[in-house]
């Protein structure tokens, strides 16, 4: 059954004080649900065997994890800490070593503080070692009680002396356990407490009655240990996790007008040498490039963005390729399904869906291409539409390498447009352009010399 370190996260709480119907762990932190972190960190630092314990609305938690290798494991009344631990217990038979407890509403603790406790755990020869971190503040938190290094008990705040409630070692809730003891240890829980439920802090207790070394381990950072418990903690939690990604981005070379003012999910991609203005939001699946400029105001979501590209003000860019060396914008819209496949102009309320554009070919202003094939060196003049929908079905507009559209054209679509044509200003196009040819849909100007004298003389 050994297969690898053994971890069991504690997700199974409603958090009624997030006032919400979505399950507390799966509130969006920098774009993935609070829980990822937690069994990401575990993961880093090597603990492959995942138990997650749910509850409230069970079957939701585990839907946003399709991809995970997790086990699950159903805790239908919480009853505490030490019942959840219960509840894993079974599938925890034939395990032996350490065994990480960690909850799933501690999203900033990293997995360098989790290899620490493991070491700690290991030099020490604990049975027991608990995370713990200083608070100058430590309401509501269980207090340490120590004798040198031998913890002695943890003792929960409502349950606490008032000599106890002084002491400012609090415990964050993180516990590394030999498994052996803590799966012996928990056949004598009790509810004998003010909450009326089985506390994992008794295993601490249980040890020192047995003659175990009990131990703690210190963050350094007590932000580390935060748990969220409602919305203003959330939103703080994710000030301090999108500091910690734009820190990250620029200690690689990403500059950053104002990183306060930017915002990045976990998991994008920025290269060296690009810089970010105020007000920026890269989001999702995203990638950006080297030397790429983005301006104030853009929003990239789920796109790749390849070097050398400058993304204009108040631009949106949504499930798209921007090759290299384009210019997006300003107030471009870039739909799902765009390719721009290099040194492209997309210009001030240009908007593209579902449309591969050639190298060098641009919409300058005022365009709108959707549904469309479009080769190289392509110009779309100002005002240009691609009339892509009948009102039932989408059809596709072709348009071949080296076409000039003048101003103002509407392609009804489906239709084609072949190579190094001309499409004279003010045309509708509803027919298929042959090569090389000038395509001109108007009707004659007609001019009434002396009208509009005339016009002001009988009025």
């Amino acid at each position: 059954m050994n297969k690898g370190l053994a971890a069991v996260i504690l997700a199974a709480g409603k958090g009624t004080r997030m006032k919400s119907a979505l399950p507390k762990v799966l509130h969006p932190i920098c774009g993935q649900p609070m829980l990822y972190y937690p069994l990401d960190a575990a993961q880093k630092a090597g603990f492959k065997q995942l138990k997650v314990v749910v509850g409230h609305r069970a079957e939701q938690v585990t839907e946003a994890f399709p991809d995970k290798d997790l086990t699950w494991i159903n805790q239908t009344e919480q009853l505490g800490t030490g019942h959840a631990l219960m509840c894993a217990a079974e599938s925890l038979r034939g395990y032996s070593g350490p065994l990480l407890l960690h909850c799933g509403d501690v999203p900033l603790l990293r997995p360098e503080t989790l290899e620490q406790l493991k070491s700690y755990h290991s030099q020490q020869q604990a049975a027991v070692t608990v995370l713990t971190a200083q608070m100058p503040n430590p309401h509501g938190y269980g207090r340490i009680i120590r004798d040198g290094e031998q913890i002695l008990e943890i003792v929960e705040e409502k349950d606490a002396s008032e000599e106890q409630r002084q002491v400012t070692e609090i415990n964050a809730g993180t516990y590394l356990f030999d498994a052996d003891f803590v799966l012996s240890a928990l056949k004598g829980l009790n509810k004998n407490n003010s909450q009326g439920e089985y506390y994992l802090t008794d295993i601490v207790a249980a040890a020192v009655a047995a003659g175990k070394k009990t131990r703690a381990l210190c963050v350094e950072d007590p932000t580390e240990v935060m748990g969220i418990n409602d919305r203003c903690q959330l939103a703080e939690a994710e000030v301090l996790m999108r500091w910690k990604i734009n820190a990250d981005l620029m200690f690689g070379g990403v500059s950053m007008v104002d990183p306060t003012t930017v915002y990045i999910d976990n998991g994008v991609e920025i290269g060296s040498d690009t810089t970010l203005h105020p007000n920026v939001h890269l989001l999702g699946k995203t990638s950006i490039g080297k030397n790429c400029i983005v301006e104030t105001g853009v929003v990239v979501v789920d796109s790749d963005v390849a070097e050398g590209s400058h993304l204009k003000a108040g631009s949106a860019i949504e499930e798209s390729s921007i090759g290299v060396n384009c210019k997006v914008g300003p107030m471009a819209h870039i739909r799902p399904g765009t390719i721009l496949t290099g040194n492209n102009k997309i210009g001030n309320f240009v908007e593209t869906k579902k449309s591969v554009l050639g190298n060098k070919s641009q919409a300058s202003h005022l365009t709108y291409i959707g549904d469309s094939e479009v080769g190289e060196n392509v110009n779309f003049g100002c005002g240009t539409i691609t009339c892509n929908y009948d009102g039932v079905n989408k059809h596709k507009t072709t348009v071949e390498d080296d076409v000039f559209v003048g101003s103002d054209c509407q392609f009804v679509a489906p239709v084609t447009i072949g190579r190094n044509s001309l499409i004279a200003a003010g045309s509708t196009i509803t027919k298929d352009v042959p090569a090389d040819s000038l395509a001109l849909s108007r009707t004659e100007q007609k001019i009434i010399e002396g009208w509009r004298l005339r016009k002001q003389k009988k009025s």
